[in-house]
């Protein structure tokens, strides 16, 4: 066997990199000065590797489905204890609503208590962000003989979306409690005090003008009040987050962002019927308010 010296090792080692420069030099300008020739050559290569490929790629996509599968089936394991968690947790609140649920119809007959009747409504396709008057709008898709009227409660599957303040023969214009012409009267879930919505252009509306001693919880829920007859009492929200700069707003219940089906309800409230004209009118002046900075108020005592 032909051994070679240290020397000549060395060498070839000093000449390696040279020569592989050299050579993809005399590439590169073999490419330039005969494109057709370097396209065939790159196909060959091409095809002469396309075997091997296919052989390594079996065993590493076989990998990578084993690793899928093991990553789902430890994601399943983890849903699997967490939907048990909330299984359970459900069950306990269910014992809990059945319960109140029959102290509640008790206390009811007991008083010779007179339910609130039920509320026709209609199902309406969003169609556009409405343009117009209102910042804050949408517009609905309706079919002839609707028998929609201005003032009527619109709500998606999770809560308040607005009121319908424009009508047509085939469309009807919602406008969004995130509008800035939009005041609702409402109550904090847990301290049952009142408070006004304001609307701020934004994603959120603002709480304003709840009573003295009474300061808006963080996450405690928002529903409609019935003052002035204006809402149906007890409509869900949002919830109370505060903003950076300490003021409280609503995190809207409904999917604002996302209205694709809506419900249009007819509760028989009639508290703003001229309110949407009016404030039509005033946006049309250009004196629409700005949303107020929030305050307490002491109730009046009589």
């Amino acid at each position: 066997m032909i051994r070679l010296s240290i020397q000549t090792r060395q060498a070839l080692a000093r000449l390696t990199l040279p020569v592989l420069i050299l050579a993809s030099f005399a590439l590169m300008l073999l490419g330039k000065a005969d494109a057709l020739l370097a396209e065939r050559a790159r196909s060959a290569l091409a095809d002469g590797l396309a075997p091997i490929y296919r052989v390594l790629a079996d065993p590493i996509d076989h990998a990578r489905a084993t690793w899928n599968e093991v990553a789902n089936l430890w994601a399943m394991r983890e849903e699997n204890a967490r939907l048990r968690a909330e299984n359970e947790q459900l069950r306990r609140w269910q014992s809990v609503a059945l319960a109140l649920d029959a102290e509640n119809l008790r206390l009811k007959s007991s008083l010779n208590w007179i339910p609130d009747p039920d509320a026709s409504y209609v199902t309406a396709r969003v169609v556009a962000d409405a343009g117009g008057l209102y910042a804050r709008a949408v517009l609905l898709s309706l079919g002839p003989n609707h028998g929609i009227r201005k003032g009527q409660i619109a709500l998606d599957d999770r809560g308040l979306v607005g009121r319908i303040t424009e009508v047509g023969a085939r469309t009807a214009r919602v406008l969004l409690i995130t509008d800035l012409n939009s005041r609702i009267p409402v109550i904090m879930e847990s301290s049952r005090a009142r408070a006004i919505l304001i609307g701020t252009n934004n994603q959120r509306p603002r709480l304003v003008y709840w009573p003295e001693g009474v300061n808006p919880k963080d996450g405690e829920r928002i529903v409609t009040s019935a003052e002035a007859n204006a809402f149906p009492a007890n409509l869900p929200v949002g919830t109370v987050r505060y903003a950076s700069n300490g003021v409280p707003e609503v995190e809207p219940a409904a999917q604002l962002q996302r209205l694709e089906i809506v419900r249009v309800f007819d509760y028989g409230v009639s508290g703003l019927g001229g309110s949407s004209s009016a404030l039509a009118s005033d946006a049309k002046a250009g004196g629409a308010t700005k949303p107020q900075s929030p305050r307490r108020i002491t109730p009046a005592t009589h």
